[in-house]
């Protein structure tokens, strides 16, 4: 086994890798720039929900109280007419990137710090560069895009949107498979 306290430079090396990678494909016009369009006429929606003074969360319309709720002919109507919405509510003003940026750094980190530990379990010091590879690559691969395909499953996020997810999080894991078959320490 490898200690993690070894593996400070590789995790480090892979979160900044991966913070470039994903700044340049979010920035450029990739794969992601039609996702959330907007809604028709969205002036006069957001006038129609200003008067609510809806706090920054999470929302779901229609909501019932509880199951017994759930099965009633009155919400069941109203699941029929509609719209049902999932939404997300920031903060009004200007979005503030710096702290989204400083979650994301944070977030590598801590990929990196789970595909490190991983990695140091399974493989010893002086591990051929492909098994660190495909250890650590897989590791942050799902930390970084499995989980969200539950968006797709249980709130109807286009498939489309999470398959360019999941390719961002292919790109990240070979990104960090690649650091930490790189960095890895040589045998004693």
């Amino acid at each position: 086994m490898t200690t993690i306290v070894a593996l400070w430079l590789p995790i480090l090396v892979a979160a900044v890798l991966v913070f470039i990678a994903s700044s340049i494909i979010h920035m450029a016009p990739l794969w992601h720039k039609g996702e959330c369009p907007a809604v028709p006429d969205q002036d006069r929606l957001l006038d129609a929900m200003r008067p609510f003074g809806l706090k920054p969360g999470e929302y779901m319309l229609p909501r019932a109280g509880d199951m017994k709720a759930m099965k009633s002919p009155e919400f069941i109507e109203k699941l029929k007419r509609g719209p049902v919405v999932f939404m997300t509510v920031l903060p009004n003003g200007p979005v503030s990137m710096g702290k989204a940026l400083g979650q994301w750094f944070v977030y590598c980190l801590i990929v990196g710090f789970l595909a490190a530990y991983v990695a140091s379990r399974t493989l010893d010091a002086g591990a051929e560069y492909l098994a660190v590879f495909r250890i650590a690559g897989t590791t942050a691969f799902i930390a970084y895009a499995v989980a969200l395909w539950q968006q797709s499953i249980w709130y109807s996020r286009p498939w489309s949107t999470t398959l360019k997810l999941t390719l961002d999080g292919i790109i990240y894991g070979l990104i960090t498979g690649g650091a930490f078959g790189w960095l890895w320490p040589a045998a004693a």
